[in-house]
């Protein structure tokens, strides 16, 4: 029996090391230098209490207290292993209000530029007259008076933005002829591949939905108010993954230029499947930044390409909340994808580091509420959006701080895994993210040297 106790010590012993030395090769290589250092404490007290352990588990007190601590460990690993987590709960979506596009910040923004647009907006909306009015006076994203300007850096998301502007006003080609024969799961298949081929993580599909679509346009002057048709029954969702090491920068001012990228590579993808869909006969449209009729992150989530997360968008599985979306309508059936239950919102609940964090208290600490007819978290649109105003950036700082926004390495591959099996799980996996990493996270002064380097993925 005493040797048994004797291999089993040796084996935790080297086990448990080796997870802390895999946290502290990742953590070093992520620049998180904070659990590097406490990893690397808890090697060594690791190593040092097995070796006292392993030196006086002769003694009858040691040797008990040697067994219960076999009997803790088996206890927890058991139930790491087990999958409890709870259903998605079920609702009611036939009851939901549609979102009108003229309801966006950045619609009520643009309303600045065009006084009879804001009049009818504000004869219908009066309660948000006075608040968008002080939002209108802030200076606008780029100007050199917001904490997060660069001279040199802050004009290329400008550049992005007007590019991405551009490509709504081409005139893409028409369906040339009749709709054609083909297999419905190869071509699903295909637009998938297709997708990640030009740098697309991940992909979807989605039967379209009313709540879906927004009611009316609003982001653009020149179809303000239109009534959004809707035409098409389905849609392809498209994924890209932002770089990690951007986003830790946030909010200053790489975290916009990586959001920019990222819109424009999504916009690229989006624009190509749109073109291919056509050659078989279809109609398509690409839903892209500054040209959306959808509402992107309830088609994600219902394709299951992740779940609504407390700072009201998409939390994916791998990527976290650190990712772009755009999509592609159509009237070309496709084998959809379905909802999944990756128990992100669950963890959620009891996370609320974005909210701690939140430099403007925009995001609610509490449940979902119930609003537009069902049961979601939404950000305080205003709050937020001014806030960018005062420092240039799209901050992205709840993105930052999300425990999801980690690197895809083995490590955080098993952290994630772990955290999906069950909320005692997630209990002690935020206990250990808030001990290494930190819950309340410092907002950089300025920005970094260099604002276009980063370091993994």
């Amino acid at each position: 029996m005493d040797k048994i106790f004797m291999l089993l010590n040796y084996l935790t012993m080297i086990g448990i090391s080796a997870f802390f030395l895999l946290v502290i090769i990742s953590s070093f290589f992520e620049k998180e230098y904070r659990a590097a250092v406490l990893s690397f404490t808890f090697l060594v007290l690791n190593i040092s209490f097995w070796i006292l352990l392993i030196k006086y588990n002769s003694y009858p007190l040691v040797n008990r207290t040697n067994f219960f601590i076999f009997i803790f460990i088996g206890f927890f690993g058991l139930i790491s292993l087990i999958k409890f987590s709870p259903q998605i709960e079920k609702q009611d979506y036939s009851k939901i209000v549609q979102f009108d596009e003229r309801d966006h910040m950045f619609s009520r923004n643009n309303l600045r530029y065009y006084p009879e647009l804001a009049e009818k907006y504000y004869k219908i909306h009066p309660d948000k007259k006075e608040i968008d009015f002080e939002i209108h006076r802030k200076a606008e994203l780029g100007d050199k008076k917001q904490t997060y300007h660069d001279d040199y850096a802050s004009p290329v998301f400008i550049a992005a933005f007007e590019y991405l502007d551009k490509t709504r006003l081409i005139t893409y080609s028409k369906p040339q002829t009749g709709p054609k024969k083909f297999d419905k799961q190869k071509m699903t298949d295909t637009i998938f591949e297709l997708g990640k081929f030009y740098g697309a993580v991940d992909m979807g599909a989605v039967s379209l939905k009313k709540y879906h679509y927004y009611t009316n346009r609003g982001r653009h002057a020149e179809n303000w108010s239109d009534k959004i048709i809707i035409k098409h029954k389905y849609a392809v969702i498209i994924i890209v993954a932002m770089n990690v090491g951007m986003l830790k920068a946030a909010p200053a001012n790489a975290a916009i230029q990586e959001s920019a990228r990222q819109y424009v590579e999504a916009a690229k993808i989006s624009n190509i499947i749109s073109e291919y869909i056509k050659q078989f006969g279809y109609d398509a449209k690409a839903q892209n930044d500054g040209n959306y009729e959808t509402l992107c992150v309830p088609m994600a989530v219902d394709c299951g390409l992740g779940e609504l997360g407390r700072m009201g968008i998409l939390i994916h599985p791998v990527y976290g909340p650190c990712v772009r979306i755009a999509a592609v309508t159509t009237n070309m059936e496709l084998v959809t994808t379905g909802i999944k239950n990756y128990a992100i919102s669950q963890f959620c609940k009891i996370c609320k580091k974005c909210a701690d964090n939140c430099p403007t208290g925009s995001i609610s600490k509490n449940d979902e509420p119930n609003n537009r007819g069902f049961k979601h978290w939404s950000i305080n649109m205003e709050k937020c959006y001014a806030f960018w105003k005062n420092i240039g950036t799209d901050c992205g700082f709840c993105i930052r701080v999300c425990p999801y926004t980690k690197p895809n390495t083995l490590l955080h591959k098993f952290v994630r895994f772990y955290i999906s099996r069950n909320s005692v799980n997630q209990h002690i996996a935020l206990f250990f993210d808030d001990l290494l990493y930190g819950r309340k996270i410092k907002i950089l002064a300025e920005n970094p040297k260099r604002i276009f380097k980063y370091n993994y993925k």
